[in-house]
C-alpha cells in the first residue's frame, strides 16, 4: 500500500517537473520573441468594415491602414484586406514592413519645410523648436510618432481621406533632404553647413 502510494507521488513529482521545464521553455522563446515584436511601434490608422449582401444575409470584410516605425526615423505604411480583424490588421503590418522609408530625423525635428501631394490631399510640414511637440491630426502624428520626430508642425489641406493623407505624407517624406544630401548639393562639407 505504501508502495503505491510512493509511486503515485513519484508520477505526480515527474508529471508536475515536465510541466514546469515546459512552461520554462515556453517562457525562453516569449523572451526571444518579445524584443523583435517591440523592434516596431505598430499604429492603427484606420479599419474599415464593409458589408455585401448575399442570399444568406450580410458577409463582412475588413479593411486596415496601418503605420509602422522604429522611433529612430524608418517608417512605413501598408493596407490589409480580410475577412477577419485580426488577419486584416496582420496583411497590413506585413506590407508596412516591406515599405519601409527613411525619415531623416535632426534634433527630434524634420529637417527643412515641405508639402506633398497625393490626389486630392496635401500635407504640410514644418520644423519646430525643442517643446513643441506633435501638432498633427491622426494618420500625420501616427507617422510622425512612429518615427521617432517629437516637434513638428503640419497642416493638412484638401480631402482628409485618411488614405489618401497618409500617402501625402509619405510623398513629403520622399522628398525630403537630409544634411548630407543638401551639403553635397552646395559643395560643402557637413561641418560648414552645420557651423
Amino acid at each position: 500500500m505504501e508502495n503505491s502510494q510512493e509511486r503515485v507521488e513519484g508520477g505526480g513529482e515527474g508529471r508536475n517537473e515536465g510541466q514546469g521545464r515546459r512552461g520554462g521553455r515556453d517562457r525562453d522563446r516569449n523572451r526571444d520573441r518579445e524584443p523583435a515584436e517591440k523592434e516596431f511601434i505598430e499604429k492603427l490608422v484606420k479599419l474599415n468594415r464593409t458589408a455585401k449582401v448575399v442570399k444568406g444575409g450580410r458577409r463582412f470584410s475588413f479593411s486596415a491602414l496601418t503605420v509602422i516605425g522604429d522611433r529612430k526615423g524608418n517608417v512605413g505604411y501598408g493596407f490589409g484586406k480580410a475577412n477577419d480583424v485580426s488577419e486584416a490588421i496582420r496583411k497590413s503590418i506585413d506590407k508596412a514592413k516591406r515599405n519601409m522609408v527613411k525619415l531623416p530625423v535632426k534634433n527630434g525635428t524634420i529637417p527643412h519645410e515641405i508639402i506633398g501631394a497625393f490626389k486630392a490631399s496635401r500635407v504640410l510640414l514644418k520644423p519646430a523648436c525643442s517643446g513643441t511637440g506633435i501638432i498633427a491630426g491622426g494618420p500625420v502624428r501616427a507617422i510622425m510618432e512612429a518615427g521617432g520626430v517629437t516637434d513638428v508642425l503640419s497642416k493638412s489641406i484638401g480631402a482628409s481621406s485618411q488614405y489618401n493623407v497618409v500617402k501625402a505624407t509619405f510623398d513629403c517624406i520622399s522628398k525630403m533632404m537630409d544634411a548630407k544630401t543638401v551639403a553635397k548639393n552646395r559643395g560643402k562639407s557637413l561641418n560648414e553647413l552645420w557651423g
